[in-house]
């Protein structure tokens, strides 16, 4: 596994996540980050991208698309069910199309190779003085009864593995990862089936429903996903 660089004693800067597997661009862009005062971490593929960014954490994240294991495009996508850490995209192709899709998909912001490093530091700056330095908690709810790994898109209650469909697992990702904060019905419904079914709150109950049922929940008096009527949804944390 490529290493883990800490910043340097007494920096007050960032770490960032560098995923990309040509060595020569992670080795240039460790070096050019790290005489800045950055914390780096690095990864060759999309995978240890991931499991670097749940198990360690970071500030910022730098992602090429052109990726061994994966196309960069579906880390993003998978990154962005549990994470809104800031995210640089790195690519070749320099078309609008393609940029408006990433900024779409969840980019914060792109920088197209060949690139300058001042032009990257000066986006990761910008990006770093936006999020404020906010680091984000680990991707992982354990309250000694549920347990919801997001990265590892595992959960289980009690100890035992609960087995979820896609769909319930990106309801329960939306929950969980914005605790106690009310999420509409309008935007889980646009964010789980797209804009043309925002008006079908049908699917919304039957989903929340069977996620219920398989969270052990009473509907009559739940635990965890509390209906706001007519409103939407939240997640309720449990004490530990």
């Amino acid at each position: 596994m490529p290493p883990l660089h800490d910043s340097p004693p007494g920096a007050a800067l960032a770490r960032i996540l560098v995923i990309d597997d040509e060595p020569q661009i992670r080795k240039f862009i460790d070096i050019s980050l790290r005489s800045q005062g950055y914390g780096t971490l690095l990864a060759a593929t999309g995978q240890e991208g991931l499991t670097l960014l749940a198990s360690k954490g970071a500030d910022l994240v730098i992602l090429d698309l052109g990726l061994p294991d994966r196309d960069g495009r579906e880390v993003l996508q998978e990154l962005r069910q549990w994470s809104n850490v800031p995210l640089i995209v790195l690519t070749v192709r320099s078309g609008e199309t393609e940029k408006v899709a990433l900024l779409d998909a969840g980019a914060n912001d792109y920088v197209t190779k060949p690139f300058g490093v001042e032009e990257l530091l000066a986006r990761i700056r910008a990006l770093l003085r936006m999020a404020g330095l906010r680091s984000e908690p680990a991707p992982v709810y354990d309250d000694g009864t549920l347990r919801v790994d997001l990265a590892a898109r595992e959960v289980s209650l009690h100890g035992q593995a609960v087995g979820l469909t896609r769909k319930e697992f990106a309801l329960l990702t939306l929950l969980v990862r914005q605790p106690g904060r009310l999420i509409t019905q309008t935007q889980l419904l646009r964010d789980m089936w797209g804009p043309t079914h925002v008006e079908d709150a049908h699917y919304l109950r039957v989903l929340v429903g069977k996620l219920r049922q398989k969270l052990g929940e009473d509907a009559s008096a739940p635990r965890y996903i509390i209906t706001e009527p007519g409103v939407g949804l939240r997640f309720l944390p449990q004490e530990p």
